[in-house]
């Protein structure tokens, strides 16, 4: 590649997400995307070993790509193995993403809020220290969803998903207390905000369902501002894709391709 590219490393199509918003700060930059579809859903893992395989598999990415900043949209990836990454690749910038539990307290007028994770996220001690950080005057539910993110790959790639089974992951958000309703939902993992218009369909009241996307691309652009970054794209080479597994179908190639993204199966990174 001409240039040094922004890398971002997700379970799966979580992280497009956020790719999207960073390609409308950052027009000018390259992005490669790195899907670990070899493993997912992370939420199925072990934590040590879903730990030493995410730290291992970035020494080939490092290698492979030279990116000038990396960003893990991934909550479950984040909240486990940031620390263990910035520790084994100390020269490369890493933005994380964690729940976002400190503007959901700062918005509800309720103090009832939900957190919408998965598993691991949910159970993690980094989440809990963030509520007892943040949003000590609010009520806060963690509900660990074991579906979702299945259901939300399905959905991009297929184009339909069962509303009921979507119905079902996200009534335990949903709270009454003393004449009073959540408010607020934080999506807590990448993949959800692709669900947001079927959550709002069957969701029993309108909450504010609070997708981190733009904030995580900020923290991308103002990381790259700091370091005053050079890289900009000076060709019309498309960004690149790459799954781990090898195995890429054919829906999932249209969805790359929806995204401007070119499967990049000659640099494939073995999972």
């Amino acid at each position: 590649m001409s240039e040094r590219p922004i890398l971002m490393f997700d379970s799966g199509v979580g992280g497009l997400t956020v790719l999207r918003e960073a390609r409308v700060l950052m027009p000018d930059r390259r992005f490669v995307y790195v899907a670990d579809d070899a493993a997912f859903p992370y939420g199925d893992w072990e934590e040590a070993a879903l730990d030493a395989r995410i730290v291992s598999l970035f020494g080939d990415l490092l290698d492979r790509f030279t990116p000038e900043l990396v960003v893990i949209p991934c909550n479950t990836a984040s909240t486990l193995s940031l620390g263990s990454l910035r520790a084994a690749y100390p020269d490369t910038p890493f933005v994380g993403t964690v729940p976002a539990i400190k503007p959901a307290a700062e918005r509800t007028r309720s103090g009832l809020v939900s957190v919408l994770a998965t598993p691991g996220t949910v159970k993690r001690q980094y989440t809990r220290d963030l509520i007892t950080q943040w949003a000590q005057k609010c009520h806060v539910r963690l509900v660990g969803s074991t579906q979702l993110a299945r259901l939300a790959e399905t959905y991009m790639r297929d184009g339909f998903v069962d509303e009921e089974a979507v119905k079902n992951e996200i009534m335990p958000c949903f709270l009454e207390q003393d004449g009073k309703r959540t408010d607020i939902v934080v999506l807590a993992c990448t993949h959800y905000p692709f669900l947001a218009n079927r959550m709002r369909k069957v969701a029993p009241w309108p909450v504010d369902w609070l997708d981190p996307a733009e904030a995580i691309a900020r923290r991308a652009m103002t990381l790259l501002d700091k370091n005053g970054a050079e890289n900009a794209r000076t060709d019309d080479a498309p960004d690149v894709a790459t799954f781990t597994s090898g195995k890429v179908s054919a829906a999932s190639k249209r969805l790359l391709q929806g995204f401007g993204l070119t499967l990049a199966e000659d640099v494939r990174v073995s999972g």
